[in-house]
Parts: structure tokens; C-alpha cells; sequence
């Protein structure tokens, strides 16, 4: 167990070490929900009329809405932005001398994973404090219990970063494939607008929201927030997750991903 430890520790120490030296990376994902927040939210309040649905006890406004939403887009974009420094891993070659360490290659990949998802929480974190200067405020508890939540989301989209990490073999292709996975998960879901708001325009547009992973990742979050549990979303997320990193871990197989660059 010593091992294992040892190496989660290091993995993490690296990710951390990386992040600290890119500090425009942690600037850009608060930019990126803040202007959502600020901007956009305050255009779309008098558009968007919103009624009383769970968790919420009373009419809220759109900005209090779409809080869990950008967290979950926060998230979302760091599993990816940790997915492409994968792509530049294998690139470089140091992404193969870790998948050699004497330890099942399952628990390297997961200690990336958790690496990256610590880092997603403190950006979450960060950006629901800047959200209560804003006057943005959730009940206290709800930071307390919003982190497992953030935990196993952020695992879940890590998981999605990671599989497609698996499938590119040049840096270059990935910003193309990025774009066709962030931004149809984000606006087909609930992060914006609610499920029953989607299904005044089409009913099949709902039902595609309704089966995305991160519209559940999202609920999970917003149920969080406010000191509930929602068994469906985490049931969702946690098979979502469980495919993704059977599927990553497949696509890192020296058989089949790994060996198979190596000859492209």
C-alpha cells in the first residue's frame, strides 16, 4: 500500500507543480463561468422565466439557477484541458515511462485522474466564493456537502478526458475533437435552462439532455448545494464513469492504444 501511496502522492505533486506553473490556465477557468454568470445571466433573467423545482423551495433567479451548471462546466473544461496535457504526455514520451512503473496501470491512470479533479474542486471553490461577492450565496452547509459531489463528477468527467486522450495521436487533432465534446454536452443539458424548459421547444431535444452524463453530473451539484441527494444522478454518473474508464483504461492498453501509436 506504501507503493501506491507513493505514487499518488508523486502524481499529484507533479499535476500540482504544472498547475502552479500555469497560473493563466487557473485565470482562464474562472473567466470562462464568470462571464456566463455577470454577463449572460443577466441578459437571459428577463427571457427566461424559471417555477419552483427541486431542490428549489422558492422562485429564484436565473443566476442562482445556472450556479451548479458553471460549476460543472468548470469541470468540464479541466478534464479536458487535463486530457490534452496526456496527448502532449505521450508526445513527449513521459506518459509511456509512467504506464511502465510496477503498478497496475489501472491505479496510474486513476491517480491522474484524481490529480486533475483536486484541482478542478479548488477551481470550483474559488468560483462559488467569487459568485457570494456577487451576492450569490447558498446555504453554509452546502459547501460542505457540495464536495462529493464534485468529487465524483469531476471523476466522471476526468474519466471522458481520459478516453479521448486514448483515441488522439497528434496534439494537433485534439482542439477539433475537444470543441465536438464540450460544447454539445454543456448547451444539451440542464446547466442552462431546465429539462421542462427544453421540452416546450422539442421533446426529443429533452430526452437527448435527459440521457447526457452531464446533465446529471450537474443535477448531482445542484442537489448538493442545497443539502439533498439525488440517487438518480449519482447512479448516472457513477455508470457513466465506470464505462468511460473501462473504455480509457482499454484505449491505454500497450495492445491496443499505446502499441498502436507507436506504429502510426
Amino acid at each position: 500500500m506504501s507503493l501506491y501511496l507513493t505514487a499518488l502522492l508523486a502524481i499529484m505533486r507533479r499535476e500540482s507543480l504544472r498547475f502552479l506553473q500555469q497560473r493563466s490556465r487557473f485565470l482562464a477557468a474562472l473567466v470562462r463561468p464568470l462571464i456566463w454568470l455577470v454577463v449572460f445571466a443577466a441578459g437571459f433573467r428577463a427571457a427566461l422565466g424559471l417555477s419552483i423545482i427541486p431542490p428549489y423551495e422558492t422562485y429564484i433567479t436565473y443566476e442562482v439557477y445556472i450556479l451548479p451548471g458553471l460549476c460543472g462546466m468548470i469541470q468540464l473544461f479541466n478534464g479536458m484541458q487535463s486530457s490534452l496535457s496526456l496527448v502532449y504526455d505521450q508526445e513527449m514520451g513521459s506518459m509511456r515511462l509512467l504506464l511502465t512503473a510496477p503498478l497496475p496501470r489501472w491505479w496510474l491512470l486513476l491517480s491522474k485522474l484524481l490529480a486533475g479533479v483536486a484541482v478542478s474542486i479548488l477551481q470550483c471553490y474559488t468560483f462559488l466564493a467569487l459568485a457570494a461577492l456577487f451576492g450569490i450565496t447558498l446555504p453554509p452547509l452546502g459547501y460542505l456537502f457540495v464536495l462529493p459531489a464534485l468529487l465524483i463528477s469531476g471523476l466522471m468527467l476526468g474519466a471522458l478526458g481520459l478516453l479521448i486522450s486514448s483515441t488522439i495521436r497528434q496534439l494537433e487533432n485534439f482542439a477539433g475533437v475537444m470543441n465536438f465534446v464540450i460544447f454539445p454536452m454543456f448547451f444539451l443539458s440542464s446547466a442552462l435552462y431546465p429539462l421542462w424548459k427544453m421540452a416546450e421547444s422539442s421533446d426529443w431535444l429533452r430526452d437527448i439532455c435527459a440521457v447526457n452524463p452531464f446533465t446529471h453530473a450537474v443535477e448531482l451539484i445542484r442537489f448538493a448545494l442545497y443539502q439533498q441527494f439525488n440517487g438518480m444522478a449519482l447512479l448516472w454518473v457513477g455508470l457513466s464513469f465506470a464505462v468511460f474508464f473501462g473504455l480509457a483504461l482499454l484505449g491505454y492498453d500497450p495492445a491496443h492504444g499505446m502499441t498502436r501509436r507507436r506504429r502510426g
